[in-house]
């Protein structure tokens, strides 16, 4: 054993010092150094992922088709780019509760119907806890090998033993390498342990899903580098106190990040959601003010939401800005071109937007949405039945052209709505079959929704 020094290691960025420090340089975070005891052999020990050691010409790489698991969750495999790839690192984030280990038991279950053989590591869980949960999920394949263990030795040497096509570790922040002195969820231990799984994942052609903690903020806990080791990183997304789960994709080396999966969580686990614009529009309110119909994308899947505005007159000095599923500033300034461009008096008023179905929608085409429903709220309307509505709106308060409008349209048209209000930039791209509503800008906007 080499001579062991000892570091203080900020446990958000990882960032090293030689002494304690109250405030980190790197991510000004306080209070997260710790004291750690690095072994020099451990950390300069290079581990392969390769067999190949000569450099080769760029031309003559030979490019073969990935192998992937389709695992018959739809959702699932969109979101990975069309199923498991072969030798893939996967990490799964998300929030305590959101369903992270119920989603890959389910995977497991899949996968082991294709007769493939999977090892589900546990370190929170005993052997009986997982299987309440697989009996609760009706999960009964002799294909899942079970093991309670958090110690990276034994988790290898299990590997070695019984060849797993899929191995899923639950989760990365309890597992430890015993040549690591530092505590297992530091950012030593997550580091090397991460390592040894990749080069399992590269070397034996293993899939691997890791399950990684989140912090209060909501990255995943542990050093940045964890993320840029794996090859896929997952957020499972939600409101633990709505039903509806997403799935996005942030970083994908075999296929687009431009997928999500939406489930819905119930007694028998997560289901899969078809057809989330149905279901987000199901208890939608007639005849109310403030209630608007937006076309939203989520990668490339349209998805039909209700926003909802309430404007009201505020009794403190200072009146109220509050969105839930919008961003706060975006409703700011949507408010403030309604001033200047529409002369409203709005800024005595408390404003409060909330997308239904705990929905975060970010993209620029929800801001004319946003414009009616705000308006339709303070003149106390209704909005016509039937009507949906996109657009992105500048400062000057002209309504932009956005992109995937043929797909918003078509997406409209199932659900049986009958008029549409776009960009009139995007007149080209329409489709028949609704009526199409073209505006310039908020002021020839206005002439039309009331």
């Amino acid at each position: 054993m080499g001579k062991n020094n000892i570091r203080y290691v900020c446990q958000e960025c990882g960032h090293n010092s030689n002494k304690w420090l109250g405030k980190c340089p790197a991510c000004n975070e306080w209070n997260t150094f710790a004291e750690e005891f690095i072994d020099k052999e451990v950390v300069t020990k290079s581990i392969g992922i390769s067999t190949n050691k000569k450099p080769v010409p760029l031309s003559e790489v030979v490019i073969d088709d990935e192998e992937r698991y389709k695992t018959k969750i739809r959702e699932f495999d969109n979101v990975l780019g069309g199923g498991i790839v072969k030798g893939s690192l996967v990490l799964v984030g998300g929030d305590p509760g959101i369903g992270k280990s119920t989603l890959l038991l389910q995977v497991a279950d899949a996968v082991s119907l294709s007769h493939l053989k999977v090892l589900y590591v546990s370190g929170e869980e005993s052997l009986k806890q997982t299987k309440l949960r697989a009996d609760r999920l009706n999960i009964k394949s002799d294909k899942i090998l079970l093991v309670s263990e958090n110690n990276l030795d034994f988790i290898v040497k299990y590997v070695d033993e019984y060849k797993p096509d899929v191995l899923i570790v639950d989760s990365i922040q309890t597992v430890y390498n015993p040549n690591v002195s530092s505590s297992p969820g530091s950012v030593s231990q997550v580091r090397e342990a991460t390592a040894t799984l990749m080069r399992i994942s590269k070397v034996d052609s293993v899939a691997t899903f890791i399950v990684g903690h989140v912090t209060k903020s909501g990255a995943i806990a542990g050093p940045k580098v964890l993320e840029h080791m794996v090859d896929t990183v997952l957020y499972f997304e939600g409101d633990k106190n709505h039903t509806f789960r997403i799935l996005r994709g942030v970083k994908n080396r075999f296929g687009s990040t431009n997928e999500i999966g939406i489930f819905e969580m119930s007694l028998k686990g997560l289901q899969e959601v078809k057809n989330p614009s149905e279901i987000f529009l199901s208890n939608r309110p007639e005849s109310a003010p403030g209630s608007v119909v937006v076309a939203g994308m989520e990668g490339t899947r349209p998805v039909l939401v209700e926003i909802q505005a309430l404007v009201s007159n505020s009794s403190f000095g200072t009146p109220r800005r509050m969105s839930v599923g919008v961003d706060h500033n975006k409703v700011v300034m949507i408010m403030a071109i309604l001033e200047k461009k529409l002369g409203i008096q709005i800024q005595g008023c408390d404003a409060y937007l909330n997308v239904v179905g705990g929905m975060q929608l970010s993209e620029p085409a929800i801001d004319l949405a946003v414009v009616v429903a705000v308006l339709s709220s303070f003149r106390d309307k209704v909005l016509e039945e039937g009507v949906v509505i996109f657009g992105e709106v500048g400062l000057t308060g002209e309504v932009r052209a956005v992109s995937h409008v043929e797909q918003r349209i078509n997406e409209a048209i199932k659900l049986g709505f009958k008029k549409c209000i776009i960009p009139k930039g995007n007149i080209e791209h329409t489709v028949s079959g609704i009526e199409i509503i073209a505006v310039e800008n908020v002021e020839e906007m206005l002439q039309y929704i009331f």
